[in-house]
């Protein structure tokens, strides 16, 4: 197998949390463990199948946990492993600069939706 090389650090961090739909998942699950069902709600956008393959790549990369109930129906829940928390800095970076982009581009935060990641700026 050939050696992985990166041009620049930030590209490895960018392999695992690029994309459209990493980050926003990440950034949910910083608020607790979540089931799929509970991922789609708060991610009308994203496609279910989607969703699976994002969730499953995050897996695969050690950042996300998943967590199998033995249970009928069988109840699969998804946390951020102890790998990903190392993560929140950078994810609350993230939002932080996004917040300021909004409020820059739109002079409000009207264009959120409400959902939990968004209730301290709807007051």
């Amino acid at each position: 197998m050939k050696e992985k090389k990166y041009n620049i650090s930030v590209e490895a961090t960018l392999e695992v949390i690029g994309g459209k739909w990493k980050c926003v998942i990440l950034c949910h699950l910083t608020h607790g463990r979540k089931r799929t069902s509970e991922l789609k709600r708060l991610m009308p956008d994203i496609t279910q199948k989607m969703l699976t393959q994002q969730l499953r790549e995050l897996e695969v990369d050690g950042v996300v946990r998943r967590i199998v109930y033995q249970e009928v129906p069988p109840r699969v829940e998804y946390e951020l492993s102890e790998y990903g928390e190392s993560l929140r800095g950078i994810l609350d970076a993230l939002c932080s600069w996004g917040e300021q982009h909004i409020r820059k581009v739109y002079g409000s935060y009207d264009v959120l939706e409400e959902n939990v990641l968004n209730e301290h700026l709807k007051s």
